[in-house]
């Protein structure tokens, strides 16, 4: 073999080797990097349903805050329906009649495009408002929360704490559980039956439901109403609790469409935490800051693990904070290993939320309906006028040898007042309305009023001509309206 066949042989060799040993080297990087993927990436554990989940009681700042905004919700629910205004319910919706009364405004079916307007700014509120607090609504504000923390209180006060209600769970029948149970089950019942008394109060007058529901005098609607509702407030706070947050509530599956990188949310501060392990107080040790405790677990209403990283199934109620502050305090660790923050604060970035595209644009379409729902409300009428022509005969003429139009016009107080109305048209020269035009119309009703319209000066044109009618408050000619229609003649 000559020198020149040798060296080629011997570099192929060599380069050979040299790959081998770089894709060992890539091979061995790509698996210190999966190893650390690994290490950092959420575990993810799936709920066990089956399992009923008794909280432990907290107390805490967090707490403190939720306790208020619950009670100030739930005094508010109860409260409203009993304000009167001009010596009437302020707050009704009135089914029978079909209206709805808010103090002194009355808002019927066709303008009930108001509402929508303020449903769909309330939308944009609740979007604003999580972008930038995360799921505050559900934790402090949401009604499922509010009623299920009563019926864990009334639970808590009859069966005893956490551990002794999972005890009293595992024991067999006796007289003493039995009491506690039938004890919870109808205090639950009670406090079902007021809240539905108090949401069908927003239906029917309170001043008359309570009294006929408890002498058992309501009518089998309203009765069936107020039963139903207080079923599903049995089911939903007694028995569903965190599955009605879990699979039932929709806001919970698009909430993260609304999360960016900062928004504060209930977190684990991981870098500070790991490596997680018990030990003593004041013991010295090299392991993270959480003692695993497992308290975070045990006060959370959906039985989490903020631990895990961001789930949905966090309502952002600060009960874990409010836990792990305790345990830090007990141990001398700075408080904060759970607490509200943003992915960008963790990370040591910058935050500026008000420059959010997304809370910016919450915000400009929340702005936006209030300001149509301002000038839709602004150009609602008082009064509402319909006309109707008679059907059988475009015109007569009467025995003055005058052409005539029979009308039948529909005229609707919409206010709260009974009011005196004055009808006229806008060419009284050359059309005179044959009726009284002065009307009177109560609150709320609808007056069917047929009139006869007389031609009084000849026209050149023949068929028809526009003619406007126009009905106004006499106590305040600003409060009118208009609507046109065709007057006949040969």
């Amino acid at each position: 073999m000559t020198n020149q066949a040798f060296n080629h042989k011997n570099n192929k060799v060599k380069y050979h080797l040299n790959a081998q040993s770089s894709d060992a080297v890539a091979i061995s990087a790509s698996n210190k990097v999966n190893q650390k993927y690994q290490q950092q990436a959420i575990k993810v554990k799936n709920l066990d349903t089956t399992k009923k989940i008794h909280i432990k009681s907290q107390k805490g700042h967090f707490q403190k805050l939720r306790t208020i905004f619950n009670s100030l919700l739930i005094a508010l629910f109860f409260a409203i329906p009993f304000i009167q205004y001009q010596g009437q319910q302020a707050i009704l919706f009135d089914l029978d009649l079909q209206q709805f009364r808010f103090f002194g405004t009355t808002l019927w079916p066709q303008d009930f495009t108001l509402l929508a307007w303020v449903f769909i700014a309330a939308a944009f509120l609740l979007f604003f408002i999580t972008v930038f607090w995360g799921r505050i609504w559900c934790g402090y504000l949401c009604p499922q929360t509010a009623w299920s923390f009563i019926y864990v209180w009334v639970e808590e006060k009859i069966e005893g704490s956490s551990n002794k209600r999972h005890a009293l769970d595992k024991a067999p029948w006796s007289q003493k559980k039995l009491l506690k149970r039938t004890s919870k089950h109808l205090l639950w019942s009670v406090i079902a039956l007021l809240t539905g008394c108090g949401f069908i109060a927003y239906f029917v007058p309170a001043t008359e439901l309570y009294v006929d529901v408890f002498s058992f005098s309501t009518s089998f609607w309203v009765g069936a109403w107020v039963w139903f509702f207080a079923a599903c407030t049995y089911l939903n706070a007694g028995w569903m609790r965190e599955q009605m947050c879990l699979h039932c509530c929709p806001y919970a599956r698009f909430q993260s469409a609304m999360y960016d990188a900062n928004t504060l949310a209930v977190t684990y501060d991981a870098q500070r935490g790991e490596s997680r392990g018990p030990r003593k107080r004041n013991q010295s040790t090299e392991l993270g800051d959480c003692v695993d405790c497992h308290l975070c677990v045990d006060v959370c209403p959906t039985g989490i693990d903020i631990r895990n990283g961001l789930q949905y199934e966090c309502i952002n109620c600060g009960a874990c904070a409010d836990a792990c502050d305790e345990t830090m305090t007990k141990f001398g660790y700075a408080k904060g290993l759970i607490r509200y923050s943003s992915e960008n604060e963790m990370a040591g970035i910058k935050v500026n939320r008000f420059m959010s595209l997304k809370f910016v644009g919450y915000g400009l379409a929340f702005a936006a309906f209030i300001a149509i729902f301002a000038v839709d409300l602004q150009q609602k009428s008082a009064i509402e006028l319909n006309i109707l022509r008679d059907r059988q005969a475009l015109y007569r003429e009467n025995s003055d040898a005058q052409i005539e139009n029979s009308y039948t016009l529909k005229i609707r107080n919409k206010t709260q007042q009974d009011r005196h109305y004055e009808l006229a048209t806008t060419a009284k020269q050359t059309y005179v309305i044959n009726a009284d035009t002065q009307l009177f119309i109560k609150a709320g009703e609808q007056l069917t009023y047929p009139v006869t319209i007389v031609q009084a000066a000849p026209m050149d044109s023949h068929g028809f001509s526009k003619l406007t009618l126009i009905v106004q408050d006499i106590s305040d000619y600003s409060q009118q309206v208009a609507q046109d229609t065709n007057f006949y003649r040969p």
